[in-house]
């Protein structure tokens, strides 16, 4: 199964890179992605009886985190897909994208998925280093897919700050490997993280309290955490929709399982606090300064950008406190919503033939569009009984009983993000239409099936569901 999930998006890119301009490219590409996530759900009731696996030498490794964040992006993965379908032939239609773009957009799409999938898979740090880099490198052709000016400097923006950034990454990750090259000796062994877990309490701490703050500042690039955050804004906004989509909703995620993992092996190492204090100052002004950035926005992807930093930071502030069954459901609720979001954003935008907030309105007249933007804004908001408002309670009561000073900084925080986005929001469901017919009906299904998930989540968790979070809570050392 873990061969399978990585061939899969592999193949089908190479075939889209020759095909993906044909009027069938978009159905191969849900078909490919169904696939995918058909491996991956199998993996997971594998691992979920079984438990924890290892493949091709020990260089591949399933635990009940890494499955659970796999199923999850393969499933927003397979239901961008079936978004893209219209929208990008809408696209085709009414901004001239060439059979070259299209083919491009295709096979990135698939190469993209497939470089997420080998980082949350793969058991050796190495790989995981090799993993992110593709991933930006995919994605920097996937948002100057437009080839205009603006598109052009955000892809160039997004390149060098990630490329800076994940150059800090290989530095700290060779401070590990030569702080287990010592204890585990020199070959492979001392790069997979299985290795590195048992021995993490004879690793040199100095060496590794090193490497944290290298890794911390290379992955948390690609997080977007406060000051290394200001690729993101750019890059969802003057990318294909479906690209913002599944940036907010799965690389972010990606990103942030690296450092999580990281994390564990230098607490195990220290016996002391350090990682997770990094963590609750990065994510604590994450969240604060991306609150007040909302107010800014003018730019409808750009605002939602913004909230997935807002977002990035109140997961890695949940996992810096050890509230990881709070920050792993987030996990959850914020892919399924914010990808919801950009969904009925894309159709609205192109409805609209614009992404100024201010010009956009009337959007209730296309219900699907404009109730899943309110609907999901309202979810993202926090405001219950969704999912979000779940995870957000969770966090903020651990906060409570551990950080208590953190509380007010992220009741401020969250309430002037509510502010920002709600009146925002509302301004462009309401009021007269100004939109254009499209060539292709929107696809409401994505929509209304995450939005779906995460008001369930809201009300219910499913008990398989909960054990797998609290499993995966354990094995990050935390509740």
């Amino acid at each position: 199964m873990i061969e399978a999930i990585l061939i899969f998006p592999l193949l089908g890119g190479t075939v889209l890179a020759v095909w993906g301009h044909r009027s069938w490219a978009p159905e191969l590409n849900s078909l490919v992605s169904f696939c995918t996530l058909s491996a991956a759900v199998l993996l997971a009731s594998k691992v979920l009886l079984h438990g924890p696996m290892s493949a091709l030498h020990e260089q591949f490794f399933v635990d009940s985190f890494n499955v659970f964040l796999m199923v999850l992006t393969a499933f927003v993965a397979f239901t961008t897909t079936l978004f893209s379908r219209p929208y990008m032939r809408n696209e085709e239609a009414l901004s001239g994208l060439s059979n070259y773009q299209m083919r491009l957009y295709h096979s990135m799409y698939q190469v993209f998925c497939f470089t997420m999938l080998l980082a949350l898979l793969t058991n050796n740090l190495g790989i995981l280093w090799v993993a992110m880099e593709g991933a930006t490198l995919a994605t920097v052709l996937l948002v100057s897919l437009y080839r205009t000016k603006a598109s052009l400097e955000a892809a160039w923006k997004y390149f060098i700050l990630c490329g800076v950034g994940i150059a800090q990454a290989l530095f700290g990750t060779i401070l590990i490997y030569f702080a287990a090259e010592k204890v585990l000796g020199p070959g492979g062994t001392a790069l997979l993280w299985t290795h590195l877990d048992v021995a993490k309490g004879s690793l040199e701490p100095t060496v590794l309290s090193i490497a944290f703050v290298f890794l911390l500042v290379g992955y948390g690039t690609k997080v977007g955490l406060v000051p290394l955050h200001s690729w993101l804004p750019d890059a969802h906004a003057e990318g294909p929709t479906p690209v913002s989509a599944v940036l907010s909703g799965l690389l972010l995620n990606v990103a942030l399982y690296a450092v999580v993992r990281c994390k564990i092996l230098v607490a195990g190492a220290l016996h002391s606090h350090f990682a997770d204090d990094l963590l609750i100052g990065f994510g604590l002004v994450t969240v604060l300064v991306a609150a007040f950035l909302l107010w800014k926005q003018k730019d409808i992807k750009r605002l939602f950008g913004y909230s997935s930093i807002e977002h990035m930071g109140l997961m890695t502030f949940a996992f810096g406190i050890g509230a990881n069954f709070a920050g792993l459901l987030h996990m959850t609720v914020h892919s399924l919503t914010k990808s919801a979001i950009f969904f009925a954003v894309g159709h609205a935008a192109q409805r609209s033939g614009t992404q100024t907030i201010e010009a956009i309105k009337g959007l209730i007249k296309t219900p699907a569009v404009g109730w899943g933007l309110m609907l999901g804004a309202i979810a993202i908001l926090g405001m219950p009984p969704s999912g979000v408002f779940t995870s957000e309670f969770l966090i903020l009561t651990r906060a409570m009983s551990t950080h208590p000073w953190a509380t007010p900084i992220l009741l401020v925080a969250l309430g002037v993000a509510f502010t920002a986005i709600f009146g925002k929001v509302q301004s462009m469901v309401w009021g007269e239409s100004e939109g254009r017919a499209l060539p292709h009906a929107p696809a409401f299904s994505p929509i209304v099936l995450h939005l779906a998930l995460v008001l369930l989540l809201g009300l219910y968790i499913p008990q398989y569901l909960a054990r797998w979070y609290s499993e995966a809570a354990r094995l990050m050392g935390g509740s």
